[in-house]
């Protein structure tokens, strides 16, 4: 009887978890995102055209093997679209407002001249555009492109409403606000999504331009009320209240991020310039960061938070962080490749070259497809039992 009953649990509850594996779970949304900015700020190093294509393909393996199944987490194919009309504007811009050609360019066509005023001297509106002029422009808004995907791997990865529980009490209210934000890109994917599915339930068969009417405002209306309902909830959780902080209180915490982020502009100013005296560098920097981090500790002794459940942060979440900011820091340190490899040019027409190290930081960014654990999938319900 009682290995039957064993038996009887055994199958309710299903096989247990093989422990070679790793078990499905929800990685830190902060690790998504320290992950992806590091990506991009690798990205805004590099101009050459075989680097950018090998990030994108990099963050859509990424996406591809571990986002969710939640509706929100299939909008990385609107970020492709938005990143694609990007680079099509830049060279639009770049074919309008022609700088012209020399005798070595590949002449393409010629657009007809339109004649500026003296006052608007120095800037030419039509003529002849050059293939090496549509590539570089092509260049340009790729590279852009590739930024804007970086945040959208992020904002399909992660979902920024549990990133919210990590910011300090100070910046409470500044994180609700950028959350909100964050959210409404994916929100608007999912309103569409759901939009047109109801159009297909009706046998909606309008397409093109004639359905945007028919999309259009019903998605509206839906983000109206998602800000409605919104708002309500945040003022039935007291969201905005002025708390037990004392009006000097606040004055100091203030003054102390104020003057905390001017000491980081100043140390930031004097790295980046050689000229710069010698207290603007390092020492500006580190006094700039002591003083915010002063403010946000005064600060958030007003703000009274609980937080159900934290994100645990493990070795997964220091793997994948970790590849992301490791390949940005092997782009910017310029060890063992030449640095003209990342921005080629196109005058004269070459073909761009593929640094090994650069490469291999991209794909090292791509290990975390890898490191990062299995999502989890929804359970299927359990068929009743017809007996």
């Amino acid at each position: 009887m009682a290995r039957a009953s064993v038996e009887a649990a055994a199958a309710r509850t299903g096989p247990r978890p093989d422990h070679g594996r790793r078990l499905p779970r929800t990685l830190h949304p902060v690790a998504w995102w320290v992950w992806a900015l590091a990506l991009a700020t690798a990205v805004s190093r590099t101009n050459n055209p075989l680097l950018l294509f090998l990030v994108l393909a990099v963050l859509g393996y990424v996406v591809t093997a571990r986002r969710t199944a939640a509706p929100w987490a299939r909008g990385f194919q609107y970020y492709l679209y938005l990143a694609l009309t990007v680079v099509a504007i830049r060279v639009v811009f770049r074919a309008v407002f022609a700088t012209g050609i020399t005798p070595r360019d590949h002449f393409l066509f010629s657009l007809p001249h339109i004649p500026t005023p003296d006052w608007y001297a120095g800037i030419q509106i039509g003529g002849p555009v050059s293939l090496e002029a549509v590539l570089s422009s092509a260049t340009d808004g790729l590279r852009l492109a590739c930024m804007l995907c970086c945040i959208g791997a992020a904002n399909t990865l992660a979902n920024p409403k549990r990133a919210l529980r990590v910011l300090p009490g100070a910046l409470y209210e500044l994180g609700v606000a950028v959350t909100v934000a964050i959210s409404v890109a994916p929100q608007l994917v999912q309103s569409v999504q759901r939009v047109s599915r109801a159009r297909k339930l009706r046998a909606g068969s309008t397409r093109g331009m004639r359905a945007l009417r028919g999309i259009v405002v019903p998605v509206l209306e839906d983000a109206l009320e998602r800000s409605l309902r919104l708002a309500a909830a945040m003022d039935s959780r007291g969201y905005g209240r002025a708390g037990t902080a004392t009006r000097r209180s606040r004055r100091i915490t203030g003054a102390l991020m104020l003057l905390g982020m001017c000491g980081l502009c100043a140390g930031a100013y004097g790295l980046l310039d050689a000229t710069a005296p010698a207290f603007l560098g390092l020492p500006a920097m580190a006094l700039g960061a002591a003083l915010c981090v002063a403010g946000l500790r005064l600060g958030g002794r007003r703000v009274t938070r609980t937080t159900y459940r934290p994100d645990p942060w493990l070795l997964a979440e220091w793997t994948v962080a970790g590849s992301g900011v490791l390949a940005a820091v092997l782009l910017f340190g310029n060890l063992g490749y030449d640095p003209a490899q990342l921005n080629p040019t196109f005058y004269p027409l070459t073909w761009p070259g593929l640094p090994l190290v650069p490469t291999l930081a991209i794909l090292l960014a791509g290990t975390a497809g890898l490191l990062a654990p299995p999502p989890q999938t929804p359970r299927p319900r359990p068929e009743a039992d017809p007996a």
